[in-house]
């Protein structure tokens, strides 16, 4: 029954612009609020009462099966916020997604080395410096390239800004370059089933850097350093290395491989 709280206390908060909206207009205490939609804590009955004033539900129907619930939604006004019933149905299909996406995420905080065989230089692996953090609903990232090619006499520094969503067990994530915005990438990676994040592997999708801007797929480490680090001294550390160099763990290296086996029909993560 709790499950079904949760999940459904999702959906409804999902017609607002953020679940810390909710929270205000409910005078609940955003932690105890998150406690519900995780599924760890129920609320009481009188809580339960409040909410479903609050939204227009009775207290009985929050507990039924999400897809029964999601039929009674659909065929029930919603109160919703002046600004979410300005929404078109398209933008609150993406506020619905966003809080689905969300649950989950909290874990996968901080900073990360992120490793793939460079696009724009053939050959090199590119390590980039990726943070990924929460605010207010929404979990955003940021990744810093630092190119230094052979012969330059100064490295080049590219920022992305992207957002992550955890959808059916895998991690999204997507950006743009933010000088430019002529560019995008999507990564998609295994999480960890552990407590302890240590390495995520996946696929990135994106464009070369060269004058062809062909889209190019390939496979990506990520690498966690930890919630503070010195930022300065890791970005140091990113740019292009030899794909036998030493200063790289070997396993990173040959997992980032974009081989094919003989009968694939489909490139592949490497698990």
């Amino acid at each position: 029954m709790g499950k079904n709280v949760a999940v459904n206390l999702r959906l409804l908060c999902s017609y607002y612009k953020s679940v810390a909206e909710v929270c205000r207009r409910l005078n609940i205490n955003r932690a105890q609020f998150n406690r519900y939609l995780n599924g760890t804590t129920l609320p009481s009955s009188s809580t339960q009462r409040r909410i479903g004033e609050f939204f227009g539900v009775e207290p009985e129907e929050m507990s039924l099966p999400h897809a029964q619930f999601v039929k009674l939604v659909q065929a029930r006004p919603i109160r919703q916020s002046e600004e979410v019933k300005s929404l078109t149905p398209e933008q609150q299909h993406f506020n619905q997604l966003n809080q689905s996406g969300q649950q989950g995420l909290a874990k996968y905080g901080g900073y990360y080395f992120e490793y793939y065989l460079s696009m724009a230089c053939p050959g090199q692996i590119l390590r980039t410096l990726v943070h990924i953090e929460s605010q207010g609903d929404k979990t955003y990232y940021q990744r810093t390239e630092r190119l230094n090619p052979r012969n330059a006499k100064k490295s080049f520094h590219g920022v992305y800004n992207g957002i992550v969503q955890l959808l059916s067990d895998r991690l999204f994530l997507i950006d743009y370059e933010r000088q430019t915005h002529v560019e995008m990438t999507q990564t998609i990676l295994y999480p960890s089933f552990q407590n302890r994040v240590e390495r995520l592997t996946g696929l990135r999708l994106g464009v070369s850097g060269s004058g062809e801007r062909a889209p190019c797929c390939a496979r990506v480490v990520y690498e966690y350093l930890g919630s503070n680090i010195n930022k300065k001294r890791a970005v140091a550390q990113c740019g292009l290395y030899d794909i036998d160099s030493e200063q790289l763990d070997e396993g990173i290296c040959q997992s980032i491989k974009n081989d094919m086996k003989e009968g694939d029909w489909h490139f592949r993560a490497r698990f």
